[in-house]
């Protein structure tokens, strides 16, 4: 069998997902909430987040920093979250099922940084 059929499939893949429009493209995800997108020009501030199962559902918080204007980053996530079910209550709150997620932006000198706090209700 050859493989050929396979690779060409696997490249349309590629760059219909490279290609893909919208703001849904993002530099990638938290390393410590895999389906919250990391807004273009932030990158996860590594070993600074935690991630655990409670009683009454996950608890996480993660930070992300970038030299990017705080209105655009929440520019970002105003357009992406309800594409992956976030409902917006304002700038900085989204509500998913039973999870409330906080953006929590903080500037100096460097740029930005943002607090992620996803919580249960």
């Amino acid at each position: 069998m050859s493989m050929a059929p396979i690779r060409f499939l696997a490249l349309v893949l590629a760059v219909c997902v490279v290609a893909a429009p919208g703001p849904a493209r993002a530099g990638g995800f938290l390393g410590t909430y895999e389906d919250l997108p990391l807004a273009p020009g932030l990158t996860e501030i590594e070993g600074a987040g935690v991630s655990f199962d409670s009683p009454n559902g996950r608890i996480v918080e993660a930070y992300a920093r970038g030299k990017v204007a705080v209105a655009e980053i929440l520019r970002f996530y105003a357009a992406t979250l309800p594409q992956l079910g976030w409902t917006r209550e304002s700038d900085v709150v989204y509500r998913r099922e039973a999870e409330v997620l906080r953006l929590g932006p903080a500037t100096d000198r460097g740029g930005v940084t943002i607090h992620f706090a996803v919580s249960p209700e």
